[in-house]
């Protein structure tokens, strides 16, 4: 699912127009996004999951064209965990 199709389910879920399904996406993450360039940044949504920031050391990599080491910068890293309800549901769906 792409960002337009989950625009357009939340339209029909919610019963509101594509404009608002889009403005409330587009809100939504935003707001994640400005919380966690916060110093402890935190999105914590129980049952579906919590989003937060991780810390990457700097490490020794290796440039898979040329197989020479290259130094890989340390950075920081979105990241999600799964809350329970969410696990649970994925755990049990069916392939198709």
């Amino acid at each position: 699912m792409n960002k337009s199709e989950l625009i357009d389910a939340m339209a029909k879920d919610a019963g509101i127009t594509k404009v608002a399904a889009k403005a409330a996406l587009e809100s939504f993450m935003s707001n994640v996004t400005s919380t966690l360039k916060k110093k402890d940044g935190k999105v914590s949504l129980v049952g579906f999951g919590t989003f937060s920031v991780a810390e990457r050391a700097a490490r020794q990599g290796i440039n898979p064209a040329t197989k020479k080491p290259i130094k890989i910068a340390a950075k920081k890293v979105a990241k999600f965990k799964a809350g329970a309800e969410l696990a649970t549901a994925v755990a049990g769906a069916k392939k198709k």
